[in-house]
């Protein structure tokens, strides 16, 4: 049996979980600037299967439109480069010694404005999962027993409440990653 608090912590951390996935797939989306989480989601085929790219090497933004991989097993640059090349980020590596070189090409605004469609689709991916949380929630407590009325009622403007914040949070991270890929 669950309580009116339990319920309403249980929704306020799945409304934030929401939000931070969301921040996590927004930072993997480029912009005009190097960050080492574009690659995060890159897979490199290492001992026989395969392995994010952080974990087989250092990922580094010297530049503002170079990233670097310094692999931590130098028979892996070529694994590492190929990873990155199959990748759907449209990326051409190349290998200096034991670097791996990642030269990032300016983006067109055609790009950029598909980037920006992306953005608003992981986005909504997040208020939804947001809403659910809250739905969710709310019919927990049409369910309760023993509550009064006004207590169902409060704890429902509560959640509400709750809902508004991270669904703004989520709003708020749209329109800087939309200023940052929109930023020549």
């Amino acid at each position: 049996m669950s309580t009116i608090p339990e319920l309403t912590k249980h929704a306020r951390e799945a409304m934030h979980k929401a939000v931070e996935s969301t921040k996590r797939e927004l930072a993997g989306i480029r912009s005009g600037k190097a960050s080492t989480a574009f690659l995060d989601l890159v897979r490199v085929e290492a001992y026989g299967s395969p392995v994010p790219l952080n974990q087989v090497g250092l990922v580094s933004a010297p530049e503002p439109r170079l990233l670097t991989v310094q692999p931590f097993d130098k028979a892996l640059a070529p694994a590492i480069e190929k990873a990155i090349r199959d990748s759907d980020l449209g990326l051409n590596p190349s290998t200096q010694g034991n670097l791996v070189r990642v030269p990032l090409p300016p983006l067109s605004q055609e790009r950029r404005k598909e980037l920006v469609k992306v953005v608003h689709k992981l986005a909504e991916e997040g208020r939804i999962a947001v809403r659910h949380a809250r739905t969710e929630t709310i019919a927990k407590l049409k369910k309760l027993q023993h509550t009064s009325e006004d207590d169902e009622k409060r704890a429902e403007k509560d959640v509400q409440k709750v809902h508004d914040e991270h669904v703004k949070q989520i709003d708020q991270l749209v329109h800087a990653k939309e200023a940052e890929i929109m930023e020549v």
